[in-house]
């Protein structure tokens, strides 16, 4: 069976908010020009926001530019923000400190950020934008001069071995003059490309974090919607970046999630088991005492700010959103800065389209972010998150001063260095001892894993590859203790014992899509490549 191909003008990897957003102002464009312009929008989701995974408190302002009247049109931003708290939690305590700047969120609103890209889907699929939900964009395709030409959706129905199945359905090749890569944090298509076209030279790697969070729905007494609550400290220890976030939406539902810098030093930690005993504080657990969990997921957050955003463009197309790394770390917010990346992207896209031009590199663009308020306010943001690399106290201490004092204009710009090269060998650290379960307010990963609505095709090949299979067992199990057991939120790793020795089981059936064994693997030995179209979490409102 041949592959057949579609040709668009634009091609729109991701179905999030850069990407919508870019779709949508392609849109606007040729309708204000009367002009046509054909876009495409692909996303290896089920759905458009079954891979969205958010705190989230959004700010506004990208969507007010974009659709000023978006609450007329019905957009599902229902819960304002009514009150910031933000706590610094010991063991046993939790002391209530002035909110940070950064974290007022007067005039934002407490969101499912899946909910809100299903909306924007909406608007987009109305002003002719086609929407191609289930198909994985598997590999990108280039020109015979080396430039990107569009990308490969991935085959239906491939047996474990590669081979054909039964129900074998080729995928299609999407071709563009211009394709936009929208693949949010850590986007595997990204990676290829940033490696192909030296993206980084003269960039700081780009770090992150593991964001774990769950979906309660409360007891209407203890329910206050549109507060909104961070905490740092405990059970973070002094050398680890970390926090929380609680948010309360409507209808009685509260998301509370939980973030690990995947910069930590000890290899037993646990960002999965960090959080459910962050629901063990004493002043934290009445919320959840009572209450029903209806959702679990878990997605990797672009931490590098300002130093580690790449080269944008490259021949035939351009990053734009988290996949370029727009989120602003101290704000803990990244769609409005996504959505703002994808609407200036294409107003370079259609500008060069109403030239002529096709296949080329779209200059103007990094020319405009660098011009826009995006850039403005990451770089004010810049030093605050690798400050905390000395420690949270001296990180807490220098984002006042860099805050009241510098107002983020500091002479100086403190570096990155990669996530995975700050672990340190099990020998060295001591282990954590995580309290068991008790499935009332905490739990285990394979029930969370059930809640986040996980499904993949079994016989297809495992989309977990190991470069050398034996690495897990020779090195990371032998020097640092079996890390990739503890790193990934979803079970998908571990090791089993089969004849007297040790190998590494991959369950990727259970792979919730979040990136981290990717980026934290200390050998770099995981390559995450995209399974079939249509798997993965289908998450329903967060």
């Amino acid at each position: 069976m041949t592959r057949e191909s579609m040709e668009f003008d634009v091609v729109i990897v991701g179905g999030g908010p850069a990407g919508l957003a870019a779709a949508i102002r392609l849109m606007q464009l040729s309708q204000e020009a009367g002009s046509s312009v054909s876009v495409c929008v692909v996303e290896k989701g089920s759905e458009i926001g079954a891979h969205i995974l958010s705190g989230a408190v959004m700010e506004p302002r990208a969507l007010n530019e974009l659709i000023p009247d978006w609450g007329d049109k019905g957009a599902p931003l229902n819960t304002p923000v009514a009150a910031d708290r933000f706590l610094l939690l010991t063991e046993k305590m939790a002391l209530r400190l002035p909110t940070p700047p950064q974290m007022n969120n007067h005039g934002n609103y407490v969101v499912s950020l899946g909910n809100v890209c299903r909306w924007l889907a909406a608007q987009a699929e109305a002003l002719g934008v086609e929407v191609f939900a289930g198909f994985a964009a598997a590999d990108v395709i280039y020109g015979d001069d080396g430039g990107v030409r569009g990308v490969a959706i991935g085959d239906q129905g491939v047996q474990k071995d590669g081979s054909p199945g039964p129900n074998h359905q080729p995928g299609v090749d999407l071709l563009a003059k211009y394709t936009l890569f929208a693949e949010g944090c850590h986007g595997h298509l990204t990676k290829r490309l940033i490696a192909r076209f030296d993206l980084r030279q003269g960039r700081d790697p780009q770090i992150y974090g593991t964001g774990i969070k769950e979906l309660w729905e409360v007891d209407p007494a203890k329910h206050r919607p549109g507060l909104v609550t961070h905490t740092a400290g405990w059970p973070m220890d002094a050398k680890t970046y970390g926090g929380s976030f609680i948010y309360h939406l409507e209808n009685n539902q509260v998301a509370v999630g939980f973030i690990v810098g995947l910069d930590y030093w000890n290899p037993y930690m646990s960002p999965f088991d960090e959080m459910q005993r962050f629901k063990l504080h004493p002043k934290i657990r009445p919320l959840f005492e009572g209450a029903r969990r209806i959702a679990y997921g878990a997605r990797a957050i672009d931490e590098g700010g300002f130093q580690s955003i790449p080269k944008l463009v490259f021949p035939g197309g351009a990053l734009i959103g988290a996949t370029a790394g727009f989120t602003n770390v101290p704000k803990i917010k990244g769609s409005h800065t996504a959505m703002k990346s994808g609407m200036i992207a294409a107003e370079c896209v259609f500008e060069a389209l109403a030239a002529g031009r096709g296949g080329d590199e779209l200059a103007r663009y990094p020319e405009a972010m660098q011009e826009s308020w995006v850039w403005q306010e990451l770089r004010a943001a810049r030093n605050i998150r690798p400050s905390f690399r000395n420690g949270f106290w001296f990180g807490l201490a220098y984002s006042a001063v860099d805050t009241f004092l510098f107002r983020g204009k500091a002479p100086w710009t403190f570096r990155h260095h990669p996530d995975h090269a700050a672990l340190r060998k099990a020998a060295d650290c001591p282990p954590i001892a995580y309290p068991k379960p008790d499935g009332v307010v905490t739990f285990d990963r394979l029930s969370s894993v059930y809640l986040s609505n996980t499904v993949h095709e079994e016989e297809q090949p495992c989309h977990l590859r190991l470069k050398d299979d034996t690495v897990p067992v020779a090195v990371n199990l032998a020097e640092y203790a079996g890390p990739e057991t503890r790193f990934c939120p979803a079970g998908v790793y571990e090791f089993v014992e089969l004849e007297g020795r040790n190998r590494l089981q991959i369950n990727f059936a259970n792979c919730v899509h979040c990136k981290t064994c990717d980026i934290k693997d200390p050998t770099q030995n995981i390559d995450w490549v995209a399974p079939e179209g249509g798997g993965g979490p289908n998450y329903p409102n967060m």
